[in-house]
């Protein structure tokens, strides 16, 4: 606002509008006393996100720029959540100096700017799910990107091409991404738009600055220690995450303690389509059930939010699967160890965030205690893993560290149930500091001690109706009735004459409230500093503490394994690096949990491999389970190398490199590219990228565009992936093109399958069972059937059937299109004879048998239009309505 414009401002409003200016794009919530204020703008924009009322400065002048909004302080963790997950920035201005102790203007100060990717309040953080913030650098060579959640300290940072950078980005899903300033347009050609994004000046993404703040971060001379020094623009992106952490008011930051490198080569690649057709993280309809649904039984929030991860970014290095499959089957075997582990694992609580906490001097009392407890029950869970029989338990109870000094030192001077806010009192145990424990004497003994002088002064005086009070004028006091008034003493001091009374004090009283009013504040202003001390002792234990909670997520996704596989009946998978994927009696692991009761789910066997059946070919009918066959052989595979169990009799998993999909229609389309271009470009991104390690899953290709197109497409794909040297991936290849089980008798490693169906008195039964041979029927008059559509188009489009296939059998085809794209030959008759018949049909009213509607054909019939008057119209129409509401 201009100078000119703020004319007239109040000083505590100047104040304001000084603070807005330094963060313009952010809600100001400016301290005033016991409110948090917004004003302007930002109150009309607190009003709506928060439901509170909106009012005026000024009187109530109906001024533009009047508006104010605001709620009591106490519940800032009630209404910030709302803001931040509604999209907005929030600068929190706090006084910094406190009203009483000064006659001039409060200090005041932004303390905090919250964004959607830098929170640490717990009402704003989902526990099962990271809050991360991430940078993207464009280099000249490469894209860089960086990760960081800030409540948990995990910081990411990897670079490649654009197209990797938007994997991590899908696979991640940042709740906030920064960029250079100037770059929207190429973000978003990128990227997409779906990306809460803040633009940064361009200093901020330079290479020397990136690594200066790194390195002063860190303390280290040089990025080579945490391996990624040589990636450029990977560190340019973290480094701009530290500056924006600066910006923000983040500057306590030191549970941020490495930066790890982001190795695309340990990983699986999946592409956003893939992770979103196989509803790993989420499902693709509101009600429905995602792998992640199903799959996570973990205890802790670090167990939930690694399991996250480990789904979007399955393992390819055959060790570590076998290390966790391991770990699984001796929880399934050794149900004492596993109840002992779950039992102390329900203890620990979110360990992560807690010493994240502890670093930027956040936690509460109470999450102090926790963190004892937490400490506590690792003790059990490390003894246990020691002696368990396995190499990989026992490095975990190796790597647990019990922080013994510092459980014992919180035992010691924290109360066992403590309020959640220091500044309630009762925070530190009795015999930590001599000074409080006298101090306590003073303020909770107060009553006691008055009590005391009364009843002396009593006994001595012989005032029966002594009594001592205490008001805000002077304080303690003796009070005496009238009747009494001669049996005061000489030292007494008279400040108050009532009717029937007056009131004394004496320098006893004097000094006692002077001990016991201040007692309180100081008690306050003292367990504040023991508090704070403590905390401070903490930090030097937060790497120690990270590592547990680090260890404590991977048991705990782990056993989360080992009780799935209990409760649905998993089998351990066999993992190599071969190219054969043979898995018998597989089922969907998210189906088979969501039907009817009494109602099985169907298994099946899927075998592929490079040498003989490299690429199968499914048809069948709609529903019959084409896509869920397609879809359980993904999730089974991705199941297996992240070390789960998996829903089948046997599996044997020759490990893959990517898996991609093309199923179901994409996002794009609401952006306004057609189905058939969202076919197109998926496609494309498989057969650039796809390798002969690579798991292919294509669900219907083709069906956006002309059948004959369709057709030439998916055939040149299924070509191209069985010739090409580079791209002989197994592929499972789901069409109603029956056109394409030709391709079996010319290419040796494709094979036809089709899931059967059974034709009994008319009717259509889904077996859901896949067999061996391509299918000739599509049965999708049936289906239409079935979800409700109306019988007399179903019967329509049967007599379409019958006829198309007549012509066809009599002419030995349909034919095709001329040059000129014309039908022509049986299948020009055909849908001439068809349109010709579509005639009669208007006439089809006066053709049924329906009893009650020839008795309105004869109503209508003997009509003598030509002499009716619209009146005895009128009652013939209501006699025909009569009839057909007798029908109803």
């Amino acid at each position: 606002m201009a100078k000119k414009e703020k004319d007239g401002l109040t000083p505590m409003m100047k104040q304001f509008f000084e603070l807005k200016a330094k963060h313009p794009d952010a809600v100001l919530l400016f301290r005033c006393g016991d409110f948090y204020e917004t004003y302007c703008e930002d109150s009309v924009t607190a009003s709506k996100v928060l439901g509170i009322t909106l009012t005026r400065r000024n009187n109530g002048a109906n001024v533009k720029g009047s508006e104010m909004a605001g709620f009591p302080h106490h519940a800032l963790d009630t209404y910030l959540p709302k803001l931040v997950r509604a999209g907005y920035r929030v600068a929190i201005c706090d006084q910094l100096e406190d009203p009483k102790l000064t006659r001039k203007l409060v200090k005041r100060g932004i303390t905090e700017l919250v964004t959607p990717g830098v929170a640490m309040n717990d009402n704003v953080l989902n526990y099962k799910e990271n809050n991360f913030l991430a940078a993207v650098d464009f280099g000249k060579s490469s894209c860089g990107v960086a990760f960081l959640d800030i409540s948990t300290g995990e910081f990411l940072t990897g670079e490649g091409t654009a197209d990797y950078v938007e994997k991590l980005l899908g696979n991640i899903q940042p709740k906030e991404v920064l960029y250079v300033k100037g770059r929207k347009a190429d973000f978003e050609r990128c990227f997409g738009n779906r990306y809460y994004t803040f633009e940064l000046d361009d200093w901020v993404f330079t290479d020397q600055s990136a690594r200066q703040k790194l390195l002063k971060h860190f303390g280290v001379k040089s990025l080579k220690g945490f391996g990624v020094d040589h990636l450029k623009s990977g560190v340019v992106a973290a480094g701009a995450i530290l500056q924006y952490l600066e910006m923000t008011q983040h500057t306590q930051i030191g549970h941020i303690t490495s930066l790890a490198r982001i190795e695309e080569d340990k990983y699986v690649r999946m592409d956003k389509f893939t992770i979103r057709s196989l509803e790993l993280i989420q499902p693709m309809q509101e009600d429905g059930t995602s792998l992640l649904d199903v799959i996570d039984r973990t205890v802790s929030p670090m167990g939930g939010r690694m399991l996250r991860r480990w789904l979007v970014f399955p393992l390819k290095d055959e060790k570590p699967i076998q290390e966790r499959l391991d770990v699984v089957e001796y929880f399934f075997r050794k149900p004492d160890f596993r109840e002992l582990i779950d039992r102390e694992l329900h203890r620990i609580g979110d360990l992560e965030r807690i010493v994240s906490k502890v670093a930027v001097g956040r936690v509460s009392p109470r999450e102090v205690v926790q963190l004892k407890t937490a400490l506590q029950a690792i003790q059990p869970i490390k003894t246990a893993c020691l002696y368990a029989d396995n190499e990989a338990l026992k490095r975990v109870g190796e790597r647990l560290n019990l922080c013994e000094s510092l459980r014992e030192r919180i035992e010691r001077e924290v109360e066992s149930d403590p309020p959640q806010l220091i500044n309630r009192g009762g925070v530190i145990r009795s015999g930590v500091s001599d000074e409080l424990d006298e101090l306590r004497s003073i303020a909770y003994s107060g009553k006691d001690y008055l009590m005391k002088i009364q009843e002396r002064e009593t006994e001595e005086t012989g005032i029966a109706s002594l009594k001592i009070g205490y008001n805000n004028v002077f304080g303690y006091y003796l009070e005496v009735r009238n009747t009494y008034k001669d049996k005061v003493p000489d030292t007494w001091v008279r400040k108050q004459t009532l009717a029937n009374a007056e009131r004394y004090i004496t320098q006893e009283l004097k000094e006692y409230e002077e001990k016991i009013l201040g007692a309180e504040d100081r008690i306050l202003s003292l367990e504040t500093r023991l508090f704070n001390e403590l905390v401070l002792s903490m930090q030097e234990f937060i790497p120690q503490i990270q590592i547990n909670a680090g260890v404590i997520a991977q048991t705990d996704c782990l056993l989360s394994f080992a009780k799935t596989a209990e409760e649905h009946k998993y089998i351990r998978p066999e993992i190599d690096s071969s190219d054969i994927l043979d898995i018998r009696q597989g089922r969907h692991p998210v189906i088979e949990t969501q039907l009817p009761l009494g109602e099985t789910f169907v298994p099946n066997d899927i075998e592929l491999d490079s040498e003989k059946q490299q690429i199968i070919i499914i048809t069948g009918p709609n529903m019959a389970g084409k896509s869920a066959l397609l879809r359980q052989t993904a999730l089974i595979v991705l199941m297996a190398q992240i070390g789960c169990f998996v829903p089948a009799e046997r599996a044997r998993i020759g490990m893959v490199d990517k898996i991609f999909t093309r199923v179901g229609a994409s996002d794009n389309i609401s952006l306004g590219e057609s189905t058939f271009m969202v076919e197109m470009t998926e496609a494309s991104n498989i057969l650039n990228n796809v390798s002969s390690k690579s798991l292919v899953l294509f669900d219907e290709l083709g069906r956006g565009t002309s059948t004959y197109d369709g057709i030439s497409i998916a055939w040149a794909i299924v070509e191209y992936l069985h010739e090409h040297p580079k791209a002989k991936a197994r592929t499972l290849f789901a069409t109603h093109y029956h056109e394409l089980n030709e391709m079996e008798r010319n290419f040796a490693r494709i094979k036809n399958y089709n899931v059967s169906v059974k034709e009994h008195e008319g009717k259509v039964i889904f077996l859901r069972k896949l067999r061996p041979g391509g299918s000739e029927h599509s049965f999708g008059i049936h289906v239409a059937e079935i979800a409700g559509m109306p019988r007399s188009i179903v019967k329509r489009a049967e007599v379409i059937l019958k006829q198309l296939e007549a012509d066809n059998a009599a002419v030995g085809g349909l034919g095709g299109m001329d040059a000129d794209g014309k039908l022509q030959g049986g299948a020009a008759r055909s849908i001439s004879s068809i349109a010709q018949s579509r005639e009669g049909m208007q006439l089809s009213f006066f053709q049924l048998d329906d009893p009650v509607l020839c008795q309105i054909r004869d109503e209508i019939l003997g009509l003598d239009v030509n002499n009716l008057t619209p009146v005895e119209a009128l009652n013939k129409l209501n006699d025909i309505k009569k009839i057909v509401g007798g029908k109803s």
